[in-house]
């Protein structure tokens, strides 16, 4: 096989993964909309066969990009798996038989291009390169410290009795966040979505662990069986977490708590590879610059699509009802009668 075949392999193999996690993302946003996140939400979730579709999708998705990898560079395989926002835009408003709003697409683009360019000038870890044991306990513990502290920040700005369906919220807040569906599941669906994608990218770089431990190349020496089965539980723990995690973003809408998802991943893996493996931006000084102007253009991304994301309007309140079952006098008819009719002048002689 020459190059350029497993160039066009590569290229297919991006593509079939975008759709598949456009796909997952799309099944498990329709999921968020028809629950209302109670007791007994994840039984129910667990019970629901879209539920085990939208997973395998995720898992399609990720062999695609791990045989794409084997065909293709990094640096071309990447940027076509940040195609999974361009796609799930119009499948999920062909779902909500909705038009994808000019702000979505702006915000899509936005985010899209912003991603590529952190990705281009992210280079890849060195071969052998892996976190210790040691590190690997101390990232997955402060990690999860990390995801506790988001998720708690969720329930607190989202509250208990607050709901989010298709990107408008009910219950708690003002008519107007209402309306525009910018209430509170808004922050709580990007809070979310930040710790899916933190959760993902530590568990890529801890999977990069495994590998070395299992070829006995990690640093410090072979582990033992016990070790190996640690980090093997923890890559576990961080992947069922991410998904689960995404799951409750998707309660805020779909395209901005995605394109959060796939901004946080890279993130984290970039911090844990400059911070701990010794990596660097490529271009040096000119990658470090390129890399904050990136991050920059997907915030702006990422902004749009939070204001920009169709809202589902909000059906008028029913009106109260007596225990008769007759409606309650308007209140202009109440004032009405509680106004005393006005006295007449008195007819002089």
């Amino acid at each position: 096989m020459n190059g350029l075949q497993g160039t066009m392999i590569a290229v297919l193999l991006s593509l079939v993964s975008a759709a598949g996690y456009a796909l997952a993302a799309v099944a498990q946003s329709r999921l968020a909309s028809s629950s209302d996140g109670g007791r007994g939400a994840l039984r129910a979730l667990l019970a629901r066969g879209q539920w085990w579709w939208a997973v395998g999708l995720n898992a399609a998705g990720a062999l695609a990009h791990v045989v794409a990898l084997h065909y293709g560079p990094l640096t071309l395989v990447q940027p076509l798996g940040a195609l999974t926002l361009v796609a799930a835009l119009p499948l999920g408003a062909y779902y909500a038989r909705r038009r994808v709003t000019r702000a979505e697409w702006r915000g899509a683009l936005w985010t899209l291009a912003g991603l590529v360019g952190l990705i281009s000038v992210t280079g890849p870890a060195t071969p052998g390169d892996a976190l210790s044991l040691r590190e690997a306990v101390v990232v997955a513990a402060v990690t999860a410290l990390l995801i506790a502290a988001l998720a708690s920040g969720g329930r607190r700005h989202g509250g208990p009795g607050s709901r989010t369906q298709g990107g408008a919220t009910r219950g708690r807040g003002t008519g107007r966040g209402l309306r525009e569906g910018r209430g509170p599941g808004r922050g709580r669906g990007l809070g979310h979505a930040t710790a899916s994608g933190i959760a993902s990218g530590v568990g890529s770089a801890l999977t990069q662990t495994l590998t070395a431990a299992l070829a006995r190349e990690l640093p410090g020496g072979p582990t033992a069986w016990w070790q190996t089965t640690l980090i093997a539980v923890l890559i576990s723990a961080f992947a069922v977490g991410g998904l689960l995690l995404s799951q409750t973003a998707y309660r805020g809408g779909l395209a901005a708590p995605l394109a959060v998802v796939n901004l946080s991943n890279p993130a984290a893996a970039a911090i844990i590879g400059v911070a701990l493996l010794g990596e660097t931006f490529r271009a040096g000084v000119w990658g470090w610059l390129v890399a904050a102007a990136a991050s920059m253009v997907a915030a702006r991304g990422v902004v749009l699509l939070t204001t920009g994301a169709g809202a589902l309007p909000v059906p008028p309140a029913p009106s109260p009802v007596v225990a008769s079952g007759q409606p309650l006098p308007s209140p202009r008819r109440d004032e009405a009668a509680a106004t005393p009719a006005p006295t007449p002048a008195p007819v002089a002689g």
